[in-house]
């Protein structure tokens, strides 16, 4: 067998018996390769360049003859020396040109191809070149025209002063170009030293002859750039993860069949609308819930209301989820038939965000209705990418072409969109319902992945058909339970105290046959109050319900007679005024605190003056003396008591109809002294003077 190695630049064919290749084969010391590395000359004419082409051709022009007419002899040393000199003298060529051609073509599998250029491997690519004091690369025109080389080499000094600059002023949060990048590198790195101007230290540069160009900063920035360094450090982790990141996988991966996972997620949407009571009133912005099967991309419920993106929105599409559609788009005045829109059926798995199927009331849907709760990372609403798409595939078929839609461009002197709003939330509801309908049913999705079991038996990649396919073939993951059951253990829960007063809750009293029956408010005044869980309508507050038996039975309880001022209102506006009482009684804290100091000081003033007073009047006095004689002093206190504090009937004054004045006499006329002073009458008492006659006679 003739040989010859494929790596070495200055092989020649050699001859070796076939027994030594199978002994080192069968040792192990060489292997045959699966793969010719040559294989990529085996290409057609078509997708070479007609350059490469010529010189091909010209090469094989050469060695054509002396490897087709003698190829035994091309092996032998002896006989490819003159073979060589004769055919260098017949094309004018040097023999090492020759034999390099010829080493190209034995090494390359003996084919016209691999006399074809190999310039990829010009070079050294991957190599760095050492730096010296000769100037590399293309003379510019301007060192052309001076005839002097302009500019300088990069060394590893100046690479770390690119790596430094690149970190500091480009990846940042800042969003800096490259170029001002690189300025920013050369004030920071490349300067001589500082000058003081305008009472600014400035950075003095050198000429730009002594300077690294832009070029040459770009260059080194993307031979070392890491791209998703590079993005992470410019937008954050977050944005990177959502717009950037490799997308590898698939969501379909997630489900086995229909209703293995949900995908649920909330929007606000697109479009002002208007009330039902007043159609003058803007209500603002819906939020908008759609729920997802994974597996079929049809849309199994939704909601939309004026509920924040709450647990209360989600209530209300998880609800629809296992609500009949049939019923519920007559509702609308939508006639639809089962097989239209066939889901009413509870998932094995929901995948939301953190939000709102987080904490007890997930832990509800997980422990009572046996649906198994996954929650994305914080900003990752990439992991729930086909919820989310269908968002922006709403707003382009409907949303942005409804009156008082956002999406409408405005300019200067344009009406506000805002006052086009010409929908209320029912309108609202039906083109939605008439949106679901469409894609459910008209939605061709080509990129939709299907398996080999669907691609044989001719699967239409609509979601109506895929959710049929799946039912019959990828059975038992969906589940139906009665409306009421799903909605008692979709209402949030909470606890609730029983007291003499009523079934206290958030500031509220409620009552119930059941407790009347039961005397539960009597045995809270006799023993104390206790806990009861409840469960509640947050657009409600005239009803809360208590979950009796583990949660299987309810009982309604309704507010007392004495808070009916409450009634037809939400909870928000309850806890509103009661967070307002509070508010209230915080700011009249100031009030109450100086009104005590007031009261304080005033008694503290009528204390000290009685005090000075008594210890005046108690000179010479023991206390014994004064401790004998209370009984008479509070007689006698009495009597004046009676005397100073007695009615007086004075004189009546009236007027007669000529408007003088007339003086009514009294029963009593008055004293007067020798002074003018006229004292009060005393009227004629004679119970008390019967009594003063009998203290006398006591004495």
């Amino acid at each position: 067998m003739v040989t010859i190695e494929i790596n070495n630049s200055k092989a020649l064919p050699k001859w070796q018996k076939s027994k030594e290749l199978e002994t080192a084969i069968a040792s192990r010391e060489i292997r045959i390769l699966e793969v010719d590395p040559y294989a990529g000359l085996l290409r057609p004419e078509n997708s070479i360049s007609q350059n490469h082409l010529n010189r091909r051709d010209r090469a094989w022009e050469v060695i054509g003859p002396l490897v087709e007419r003698n190829t035994e002899l091309m092996f032998n040393p002896r006989d490819r020396g003159p073979l060589v000199e004769a055919t260098a003298e017949r094309t004018g060529c040097i023999k090492k040109t020759i034999y390099n051609y010829l080493r190209r073509y034995w090494q390359g599998g003996q084919m016209k191809n691999a006399l074809l250029p190999v310039f990829d491997r010009c070079g050294a690519k991957g190599k760095e070149r050492k730096p010296s004091n000769c100037k590399r690369g293309r003379p510019s025109k301007l060192s052309k025209a001076m005839e002097m080389p302009i500019g300088v080499n990069v060394d590893d000094e100046m690479k770390k002063c690119f790596h430094r600059g690149i970190k500091a002023f480009y990846e940042n949060r800042q969003g800096r170009t490259l170029k001002d990048a690189f300025q920013l590198t050369l004030e920071k790195f490349f300067h001589q030293g500082y000058e003081m101007r305008n009472g600014v230290l400035v950075p003095m540069l050198p000429p730009a002859t002594q300077l690294p160009t832009f070029a040459q900063f770009r260059y080194w920035y993307e031979k070392e750039r890491d791209i998703t360094q590079e993005k992470i450090s410019r937008e954050g982790k977050r944005r990177f993860n959502l717009r950037h990141r490799s997308v590898l996988g698939d969501s379909t991966q997630m489900a086995y069949g229909p209703g293995s996972v949900y995908q649920i997620d909330a929007t606000i949407g697109d479009i002002y609308l208007v009330s039902s009571l007043d159609r003058n009133r803007i209500i603002g912005r819906p939020v908008i819930y759609f729920v997802i099967d994974t597996f079929s991309r049809l849309i199994v419920g939704f909601s939309v209301s004026l509920e924040g993106p709450s647990w209360l929105g989600a209530m209300l599409a998880l609800e629809n989820v296992a609500t009949d559609k049939v019923a519920f788009c007559k509702e609308y005045d939508i006639d639809i038939n089962e097989s239209d829109w066939p889901s009413h059926h509870l998932p094995e798995a929901i995948l939301a965000d953190r939000g709102e199927l987080e904490g007890y009331n997930a832990d509800n849907l997980v422990n009572a209705l046996n649906i198994r709760v996954s929650n994305t990372p914080p900003y990752r609403a990439d992991w729930k990418g086909i919820v989310e798409r269908n968002f922006r595939l709403s707003n382009d078929k409907m949303i942005r072409w409804m009156p008082g839609a956002v999406y409408r461009k405005r300019e200067r002197g344009d009406r506000d969109y805002r006052l086009e709003a010409s929908l209320d939330l029912r309108q609202f509801r039906q083109l939605i319902i008439t949106c679901i309908l469409e894609h459910n049913t008209d939605t061709r999705m080509d990129w939709y992945r299907m398996d080999d079991f669907m691609i044989q038996e001719y699967v239409d990649p609509y979601p109506i058909d895929l959710w049929y396919w799946g039912v019959q073939n990828r059975s038992g993951h969906l589940r139906q339970i009665a409306p009421d059951i799903v909605r008692l253990n979709l209402l949030p829960t909470d606890e609730a105290s029983v007291t003499h007063q009523g079934i206290y809750y958030k500031g509220l009293y409620y009552t119930c046959e059941l407790a009347l029956r039961e005397q539960w408010f009597v045995k809270a005044r006799v023993n104390g109050r206790w806990k009861i869980p409840i469960a509640y309508d947050p657009r409600k507050l005239e009803i809360i319900y208590l979950r009796l038996d583990d949660s299987r039975k309810l009982e309604s309880c309704q507010l007392i007679e004495t808070q009916k001022t409450f009634q037809h209102r939400d909870w928000y506006e309850a806890i509103d005024y009661f967070e307002l009482q509070k508010q209230a009684k915080e700011s009249a804290k100031t009030r109450q605190y100086q009104a005590k100091a007031n009261f304080h000081a005033q008694i503290d003033k009528i204390v000290a003056e009685a005090k000075e007073q008594t210890e005046k009047a108690l000179t010479g006095q023991s206390k014994r003396s004064r401790l004998q004689s209370i009984r008479d002093n509070r007689k006698l206190e009495r009597e004046n008591e009676r005397e100073s504090q007695a009615w007086q009937l004075g004189v009546k004054e009236t007027s007669d109809q000529s408007g003088k004045v007339i003086s009514m006499p009294s029963a009593i006329e008055p004293e007067e002294d020798d002074e003018g002073y006229v004292a009060p009458p005393k009227p004629v008492d004679k119970l008390r003077k019967l009594r003063e006659k009998n203290w006398n006679n006591d004495k």
